[in-house]
């Protein structure tokens, strides 16, 4: 029964680490679309797609916020983001290629810098109260607890002695 179970569990963790893996694929891609585009053809796609609602209802919640934040995206924003969804997906997909190649390396890496990105989005959850932020943190969370239980068992399997030399 417990054979099944970390069979199970190593199974979980593989499909946690592809989901993180696509993520970061996607972090990148959004990255460099983000870097494509002016920040004024951002504005005016919003823009547009608010303006029906705008119509309906000149007080809607969901536009407001929306052409708000366009309206205050500038280019040192846009910059940033650029930066951070780039950089964050190149680190991540290097960690899930450690990961899903057993390197012992790449666990504790992948401990700390999911530490590093939990604390961050829990510092941005203070400002923007996103439930994405939250439902990312927790699926984070899950995913270093996964990364731990992987390490341990690959902790164990590691040889403890340095391989003889043959003369």
């Amino acid at each position: 029964m417990a054979a099944f179970t970390e069979h199970r569990i190593h199974q979980i963790f593989e499909v946690s680490i592809l989901l993180k893996g696509a993520h970061a694929v996607l972090e990148c891609l959004a990255g460099v679309a983000l870097a494509l585009i002016s920040t004024e053809t951002i504005v005016g796609w919003i823009t547009w797609l608010t303006q029906d609602e705008f119509n309906e209802d000149p007080n809607d919640i969901v536009a407001t916020l929306l052409l708000n934040m366009a309206q205050n995206f500038s280019v040192s924003t846009k910059n940033f983001y650029i930066f951070y969804l780039v950089s964050h997906g190149i680190v991540k997909l290097f960690l899930v290629a450690g990961l899903l190649r057993s390197k012992a390396w790449a666990y504790p890496a992948s401990l700390v810098a999911l530490g590093l990105f939990i604390a961050y989005q829990l510092y941005r959850y203070t400002y923007t109260h996103s439930i994405g932020l939250v439902l990312l943190t927790v699926f984070d969370f899950f995913v270093i607890y996964l990364i731990w239980h992987e390490y341990q068992l690959i902790r164990h399997h590691l040889p403890t002695d340095p391989p003889a030399k043959t003369s």
